[in-house]
């Protein structure tokens, strides 16, 4: 009876129901082409794009990328060749697979994200729409979209008025207090939330004395982040009633189980990607792995499941 009994692993996110809870967080996987190679794509939950803008953008100067203890700093600066390519490109590609679409939006002004979300209206195979209000190394706009409270709650309510597909709000973990930036955008009307974005860093070289990024700062990333960013999704999993995509750190099934634990609905393998091309299935198996392990028969029980 053991051999044949499968764990459900399947998750619903704002009306999506995924095969399982595991995607790529947006900016670690392009749009999947990269990893193809690599990664079975039809065995993710979802893919989700790195960030789509309206037109493209060049990015930040280099250097924009450094090694940090425990992980990685970038400030990329969310290069994208823009949402013409992206529909033309990366949308077929995508769909030759059997997963699920999200697509991360970013803009410099609350024109720009609707722009191209209502482009994005468009295309029934995109199934949620990731929105990055909360990147640290870009200097226009993104940063008062997601560091305060009100400018969020603003981007939020007008977005909902131009989407088809359900609106889940990547916040910044760089806030004085999570919880109020989830309130925030579950009074504007958000469908899902994603956390955490990358906190911002800084690294120096001290023998040329200078930024090891041009930027300055950037975003950090990879398991150094993870207690923080599972504190965060547990804080924000009491103060709302939204569904939460979690992040930050994830290397292993054991990390992405916390998260889940602490109350993600899903999860997203970022930097290790960069590490291990392979994390995502990993984590995947892992998952599965345990719940066989602990006679655990849906994701379900496991969201949220952390007890005192």
């Amino acid at each position: 009876m053991d051999a044949v009994w499968t764990p459900d692993l399947s998750t619903e996110i704002a009306g999506v129901t995924f095969k399982n809870p595991v995607m790529t967080a947006s900016g670690t996987f392009g749009s999947g082409m990269e990893y193809g190679e690599f990664v079975d794509l039809n065995r993710l939950g979802a893919v989700v794009t790195k960030g789509v803008a309206n037109v493209p953008w060049p990015g930040n100067p280099t250097p924009r990328v450094a090694e940090v203890y425990g992980g990685m700093l970038n400030a990329i600066g969310l290069q994208n060749p823009g949402i013409d390519v992206f529909m033309e490109r990366d949308i077929p590609f995508l769909k030759n697979y059997d997963t699920k679409i999200v697509v991360n939006v970013c803009g410099k002004s609350v024109q720009d994200y609707i722009d191209v979300v209502e482009r994005l209206g468009d295309e029934p195979a995109v199934a949620l729409l990731e929105i990055n209000v909360s990147c640290p190394n870009v200097k226009e706009g993104a940063i008062a979209f997601g560091q305060k409270a009100d400018a969020l709650y603003n981007i939020t309510s007008e977005l909902k008025k131009h989407a088809k597909q359900p609106v889940m709000m990547k916040l910044s973990p760089n806030v004085t207090d999570i919880t109020e930036m989830a309130r925030a955008a579950e009074a504007a009307g958000a469908d899902a939330l994603s956390l955490i974005n990358t906190l911002t860093g800084m690294k120096i070289d001290i023998h040329r004395r200078k930024f090891a990024i041009a930027n300055k700062t950037g975003g950090m990333s990879g398991p150094a982040i993870k207690p923080i960013a599972v504190r965060m999704v547990y804080q924000v999993a009491q103060a709302v009633k939204l569904p939460i995509l979690g992040m930050g750190g994830i290397a292993t099934a054991e990390d992405a189980i916390e998260f889940i634990l602490a109350g993600a609905s899903a999860v997203s393998v970022g930097a290790m990607n960069f590490v291990n091309p392979y994390a995502t299935i990993e984590v995947i198996d892992g998952i599965e792995e345990y719940m066989r392990k602990y006679q655990v028969k849906t994701i379900k029980e496991l969201i949220g499941a952390v007890h005192e």
